[in-house]
C-alpha cells in the first residue's frame, strides 16, 4: 500500500484533504502494481531544510512524490496533515483559498512533480473505503 493524501477545492472554495492510498494489485513477478495514469510532464525539485511556502493553490492537477523531507500542510480551515518520504500528494486544489506547507525536519524537501493529463484517472482510494 502506498500512502496518498488527496487535497481538493470544496464547494466553499477552501482546500480540504483526505487520507488514503494508491490502489495496487498483484502484478508480474510477485510485485504489486497500479493501473497507468496519463501524464503530461515530470519534474524534480528541491527546497532547502526549513523551507516554507505561504498560501497558494496547486498550479495544475498533479501528483507530488516526496523523496526526502517531512512537511506539515495546513488548509485555511485549520486542517493539518503530514507528508513524509514515500508519500504521494494528489494535488487537486487548483482554485480557492489554497494551503501552506513547512518543512518540519532537518532534511531538504526533494520531490517529483507529475503533471497529470486532463482526463487522467488516479487509483486513489479514500481511507476507510472498501
Amino acid at each position: 500500500m502506498i500512502r496518498c493524501v488527496r487535497i481538493w477545492t470544496g464547494a466553499d472554495q477552501n482546500s480540504h484533504f483526505e487520507d488514503g492510498w494508491i490502489d495496487i494489485e498483484p502484478g508480474a513477478h510477485g510485485d504489486l502494481i497500479s493501473g497507468k495514469s496519463g501524464a503530461v510532464s515530470a519534474q524534480f525539485q528541491e527546497t532547502r531544510a526549513g523551507g516554507t511556502l505561504a498560501w497558494h493553490t496547486a498550479p495544475v492537477r498533479q501528483l507530488v512524490v516526496t523523496l526526502s523531507g517531512t512537511l506539515d500542510f495546513q488548509t485555511r480551515g485549520g486542517e493539518h496533515f503530514v507528508i513524509a518520504p514515500g508519500d504521494i500528494l494528489l494535488a487537486e486544489d487548483t482554485a480557492g483559498g489554497g494551503h501552506t506547507w513547512r518543512l518540519v525536519d532537518d532534511q531538504p524537501w526533494r520531490r517529483l512533480y507529475v503533471v497529470l493529463a486532463k482526463d487522467a484517472t488516479v487509483p486513489f482510494k479514500r481511507a476507510g473505503a472498501p
